[in-house]
């Protein structure tokens, strides 16, 4: 046998085993909370009630299902509920950020354990940040009493355009040492499990729809250093595009960009005229002062509340710039819902008010008449809720439950 050929069968041999369909049946209904028992999942898979048995001992003898007896008070012996056996595993959720990066712990049932901030800028370059936010999350698991062997998914999310299968940003602007960084690769072999990489407004978009609530297609912009967007489609999914470009809407030439220049080399973008850093910049704000990352978002949420002339004005003119972009997008998708978010968003209702003209002057009719232009309801966490989402979605996709059932038979 030829090397490559037997590299070939240990590849094969080390696979996970096919998922049995009636197995794939009783799981999918437990994880969305369609079925919390066996009758239930009898009657809802039209599987017979000896094959549900079958399966769910299964489920149950590996550890992926716990059965317990329900608290709802009945007459007679109390029912017995199905769910997700908190020993299971857990997910891990990053995204990172121009001056931080938030890391969270979830269960497999989607609840969020814990989250907490890294302060490492993006500029310390990706291998010391990625380590940073690693560390912590060693010390999360840790400290809940999380096995770190058993992370079963690693969702990252990064501020710039991703190679979705290759795990990495590709010419990101303002991120140094990351383009074409193995970001997948260094945390799978930190944590021994699979990695997802994505844009971070992605996932922003995709946390505001799941745990939001927020009606689909939805449309996320993030007005921070740059400026981003996100699609979640009807069926849930997420409009990548054909290189991870899509939704980079901050190199947009603005409708008063004039000749103002951007990190990218050209004049005129949205974002160089419009985000968060240019309305800092433009109001004479440092982002940065005695080593507080948030002055900037701070001197200008003040100003602000002090309702300060000058700095409503650049808010309000900013948005309105934003604003005639996201009229175009809007003909372009006709999204049900636009979520703003990023520190302009939290700006008392200025934002999201001048956004709103603008679109509603822009659009027409019938792109808008059923439109909802919101300010993000999760707020900085939007991101974590939507990695830990699609962790989820990794998980219990069919390769994830081949995996999870290898692992913990």
């Amino acid at each position: 046998m030829h090397k490559d050929d037997a590299s070939d069968a240990e590849t094969a041999s080390s696979a996970p085993a096919p998922v049995p369909l009636a197995l794939r049946k009783v799981l999918d209904l437990v994880v969305t909370s369609q079925a919390t028992n066996r009758a239930e999942i009898a009657r809802r898979s039209g599987l017979a009630r000896s094959t549900v048995g079958q399966q769910v001992d299964h489920l149950v003898g590996t550890g992926i299902l716990r059965e317990v007896e329900s608290r709802h008070s009945v007459r007679g012996r109390p029912p017995r509920v199905l769910t997700i056996s908190p020993q299971a595993g857990t997910v891990v959720a990053i995204d990172v950020d121009t001056s931080a990066s938030q890391a969270a712990i979830a269960d497999l049932t989607g609840r969020m354990i814990a989250q907490e901030t890294v302060p490492v800028p993006i500029d310390a370059g990706p291998s010391t940040v990625l380590d940073a936010v690693t560390e912590r999350l060693r010390a999360l698991l840790e400290g809940h009493r999380c096995e770190p062997g058993r992370v079963r998914q690693v969702v990252v999310g990064l501020p710039g355009p991703v190679d979705f299968e290759q795990g990495c940003a590709v010419q990101p602007t303002g991120m140094p040492g990351w383009d074409g960084y193995p970001v997948a690769d260094h945390l799978r072999r930190h944590f021994g499990a699979p990695v997802v990489v994505d844009n971070d407004v992605n996932l922003m978009a995709l946390g505001e729809a799941v745990h939001g609530r927020l009606d689909t297609p939805l449309l996320c912009v993030k007005i921070a250093t740059g400026i981003g967007s996100g699609l979640v489609t009807t069926d849930g999914g997420l409009y990548r595009g054909a290189d991870g470009a899509a939704g980079d809407i901050g190199h947009i030439r603005a409708v008063g960009g004039g000749n103002v220049l951007c990190a990218c080399g050209n004049v005129g973008c949205v974002g160089a005229l419009a985000s968060h850093r240019a309305v800092l910049r433009g109001l004479g704000i440092p982002e940065v002062a005695d080593g507080d990352v948030l002055h900037g978002t701070r001197e200008l949420a003040r100003r602000i509340a002090d309702s300060d002339p000058t700095a409503l004005h650049a808010v309000r003119q900013a948005a309105t710039e934003v604003g005639e972009v996201v009229a175009m997008l809007v003909h372009m998708f006709n999204p049900r819902t636009v979520v703003l978010g990023g520190p302009l968003s939290e700006l008392r209702d200025d934002l999201v008010s001048a956004v709103r003209a603008a679109v509603y002057q822009r659009a027409l009719p019938l792109a808008t008449r059923k439109l909802t232009i919101t300010a993000t309801r999760l707020k900085s966490a939007s991101g974590l809720h939507g990695g830990i989402a699609l962790a989820m979605r990794e998980v219990f996709g069919p390769g994830g439950v081949a995996r999870l059932l290898s692992e913990a038979e």
